[in-house]
């Protein structure tokens, strides 16, 4: 996928300001300090696409940005065991295997999406959850936010999830995910700062995540190594995007 470009549109305190829902949407959320405005500028090729702060968890708002992307291919849609198909139920919690866990699902924005003529979509920077340095009022504020939005939002075709590759399981992280597939929210794991350690420790702290995961989940949810520094991993999330926005303009 070419990114040809991508424009910030506006914020919003509440889902009912949120853009009108006419194209593919991709969420990026994670704990405070996990790299989230660096990962999203290195994926648009924007350095001040998302703002970037030395304070943890500045980000406050549901923050959409319209990215128009190379169109949609005709050709045939891969069928890499890393993209969620629309008919199948990868990433599905095993105590609850009737639900859907990572399937993107197109049935919101097939048919006239602007996505099948010009590989249009949104891509939506989210607050950071934990919020272990803000009181019980701002703290219940920003978790209403982001769960009515990842709850109620109709043409939210996949949230990537971001994680710190510098740490080992996190409990926080394990209960959020594990609350999307219980929600039966579509959504993808992405590993960040790879480059700060060593190829052993991040695949012995990737590994323990996957470990952890596993033990609820059957398949695993697809997920990603990236370094914004490096740029690792841009080509792969963009191919993602891209074959999943393909399967949309075809259904």
């Amino acid at each position: 996928m070419e990114i040809k470009n991508a424009t910030y549109i506006k914020s919003s305190a509440l889902i009912s300001q949120c853009p009108e829902h006419h194209c593919p949407e991709y969420a990026f959320i994670g704990r405070s300090n996990v790299g989230k405005s660096s990962l999203i500028n290195m994926l648009t090729g924007n350095k001040k696409l998302a703002k970037t702060s030395a304070t943890p968890g500045k980000t406050l708002l549901i923050n959409h940005f319209e990215i128009r992307s190379s169109a949609p291919k005709a050709s045939a849609i891969s069928t890499s065991s890393t993209k969620p198909s629309a008919s199948s139920t990868s990433g599905s919690k095993a105590s609850a295997s009737s639900t859907s866990g990572t399937k993107p699902s197109s049935s919101s924005v097939s048919g006239s999406s602007p996505a099948g003529k010009n590989g249009l979509w949104y891509l939506v920077d989210l607050p950071g959850y934990g919020f272990a340095k803000r009181s019980k009022t701002e703290r219940t504020k920003l978790e209403n936010m982001i769960s009515g939005y990842i709850l109620q939002r109709e043409n939210l075709t996949n949230l990537f999830v971001l994680i710190d590759s510098r740490h080992e399981p996190q409990q926080i992280d394990i209960e959020f995910m594990n609350w999307l597939g219980e929600s039966s929210i579509p959504f993808s794991i992405v590993f960040t700062k790879a480059d700060k350690l060593s190829r052993q420790a991040l695949q012995k702290n990737i590994d323990a995540y996957l470990a952890r995961l596993a033990e609820e989940w059957d398949p695993l949810p697809p997920h990603f190594i990236t370094s914004s520094e490096t740029r690792q991993g841009r080509d792969e999330l963009l191919s993602y995007i891209e074959e999943i926005n393909n399967e949309i303009a075809q259904s």
